[in-house]
């Protein structure tokens, strides 16, 4: 038996069968476009001049005293260095260790936050002209997408697997440069590549041998780095800020 709803789950989930009058859902529409139209127009106009950067992915319920908070910051702060900003979701954990570490290399520090009701609270560590607050989680996901050269993914939940498979779907198809796609702490993804292999390559063939090569596995920070400074070592691309 599956949890129980909540009394306002049930409200909403009854209020999205209500017959609705075509005038109430036309207003409702076209509102909506147009909100929807000014969270990617601010997007762009906030990161369109932020330089190359690297998207970092992870769990908002890590603390500050876990190693993987720590190692988030340790890349951010290297790849900072480096001369990349780190674009994050905002919010606390890894989010907010990736922004502290883009913060100490010097680098710019986006913050992509999400309206909520829980779990997403702003970290400090954002630059205040790079931080933007979503209500479209399909809008937020295209700024992680569109304005970064590289992905680092450390564990998390239900969110960090959506933007690890939106990216990898993104490079598959093409539909994204051939950027890198960094997964960090083998003992964690290693479960889910293993499942990956088994079963959408070898039983089903839902994916390509290909495939497997879209992504790189990686335990330290500086392994992280390095493959993302080795990509753009190998297209003589140069961070410039």
């Amino acid at each position: 038996m599956g949890k129980k709803l909540s009394a306002a789950d049930e409200k909403r989930i009854k209020r999205a069968f209500v017959n609705k009058r075509w005038p109430e859902v036309a207003s409702t529409m076209s509102w909506s476009i147009f909100k929807i139209m000014a969270e990617f127009v601010d997007g762009y106009q906030a990161l369109a001049r932020i330089g190359p950067c690297v998207s970092l992915f992870g769990s908002a319920r890590t603390q500050p005293d876990h190693p993987h908070y720590k190692l988030a910051e340790e890349i951010a702060s290297k790849l900072s260095h480096a001369g990349l900003g780190i674009i994050t979701g905002g919010g606390p954990g890894i989010m907010e260790a990736a922004n502290k570490g883009a913060i100490e290399g010097g680098g710019p520090s986006v913050g992509l936050n999400i309206n909520l009701p829980f779990e997403q609270t702003p970290n400090p560590f954002q630059d205040r002209d790079k931080m933007l607050t979503f209500d479209y989680f399909f809008v937020r996901k295209v700024m992680f997408m569109k304005y970064a050269q590289g992905f680092v993914v450390l564990p998390g939940g239900f969110g960090t697997m959506d933007e690890l498979f939106e990216a990898l779907t993104l490079v598959q198809t093409d539909k994204r440069a051939k950027f890198p796609i960094v997964l960090v702490d083998k003992e964690f993804w290693s479960p889910l590549l293993d499942w990956i292999n088994r079963s959408l390559l070898e039983e089903h063939a839902y994916i390509s041998a290909d495939d497997l090569f879209l992504f790189k596995l990686v335990d330290t920070a500086d392994e992280a780095v390095d493959e993302i400074l080795e990509f753009y070592g190998k297209y003589s691309l140069q961070p410039n800020f």
